[in-house]
């Protein structure tokens, strides 16, 4: 199954594009720490059998795991998760192409991490796919255009906010790799949302959003249901078992499959249309990804 890892990682990022444009926009009328609370600690239940059946090796973890872990949950499970929402809600889900702009800068972020804090060293064929990869990404979203940030104050507000979750979940997905050396993916993904629960309780307790728990609708608890058991928790733990036997550097590139559902069910579902020049930038997206999980795959040969 190892060989099959990037797919693992594209599958977990395609997850979150379909949780931006189909799921999150039911939970616009709530608070984002209590999202971010809600979703996290729904994941930490349903998972808590594995703290009983790992418990001692959890306890075994040395004092650099358990800080790496905590690293996890709060820039990918509290800053960035917050931060993306935030871009979300700001927008109304509707301007979607300055807050997918994360998706394009996430990556520089992850390999410059990768290089100083895993010592990793990719060949210079990976460098040309990955440019390019962002290459299409951009192109896919703007076309040959700049960003257009002159839509309001709100769309300025979404962008700074995506900077934030664009340097959260790069750093997230260099943490997470670190994180994994000594557990399974399983008690990976487990610590990820402890650590992300804890971090929302106390964040969400200090701003006051806690106490506005009653004002979750039926609705919205079976929308964070079904998050826990695709987009946030699953996701997760197929991110985790792809990234287990991947680097980084190759990780942070198959997610760019994120940007990429995004704009495709934002077609789908809001009938945004394409341009020829959009449609061209998927297409070197995807061939870009396919190249550098190529790359991953000769690197497991070897």
């Amino acid at each position: 199954m190892k060989k099959f890892a990037p797919l693992f990682v594209i599958i977990a990022a395609s997850l979150w594009g379909v949780d931006g444009i189909i799921l999150r926009p039911a939970l616009y009328s709530l608070p984002v720490p209590l999202v971010v609370f809600i979703e996290s600690t729904i994941v930490v239940l349903l998972l808590s059998p594995i703290l009983g059946k790992h418990i001692f090796n959890i306890k075994n973890l040395s004092k650099s795991d358990i800080t790496y872990f905590f690293f996890v949950g709060l820039f990918g499970g509290a800053i960035g998760t917050m931060a993306i929402t935030k871009a979300l809600f700001y927008v109304n889900f509707v301007n979607l192409s300055v807050v997918i702009l994360l998706q394009k800068l996430q990556p520089v972020f992850a390999l410059i991490l990768a290089a100083i804090i895993l010592k990793e060293k990719l060949p210079r064929e990976f460098f040309y796919w990955a440019s390019l990869a962002i290459l299409g990404a951009y192109l896919m979203t703007f076309g040959l255009h700049l960003p257009n940030f002159n839509t309001g104050k709100n769309t300025v507000i979404a962008s700074f906010l995506s900077l934030i979750a664009a340097v959260s979940f790069g750093s997230s997905t260099v943490f997470s790799k670190r994180a994994l050396k000594n557990v399974t993916f399983e008690v990976g993904t487990f610590l990820r949302f402890f650590f992300s629960s804890v971090i929302m309780l106390i964040i969400s307790s200090l701003t006051g959003d806690i106490l506005r728990i009653e004002m979750i609708s039926t609705t919205q608890i079976l929308v964070f249901i079904l998050i826990a058991f695709t987009t946030g928790g699953a996701a997760i733990f197929l991110y985790y078992f792809g990234l287990k036997s991947i680097t980084a550097s190759v990780a942070t590139i198959c997610e760019l499959a994120f940007p990429l559902t995004a704009v495709v069910l934002d077609y789908f579902v809001r009938g945004t249309v394409l341009s020829l020049i959009q449609w061209i930038g998927i297409v070197i997206l995807i061939t870009s990804i396919i190249k550098v999980t190529g790359i991953s795959f000769s690197s497991n040969r070897k």
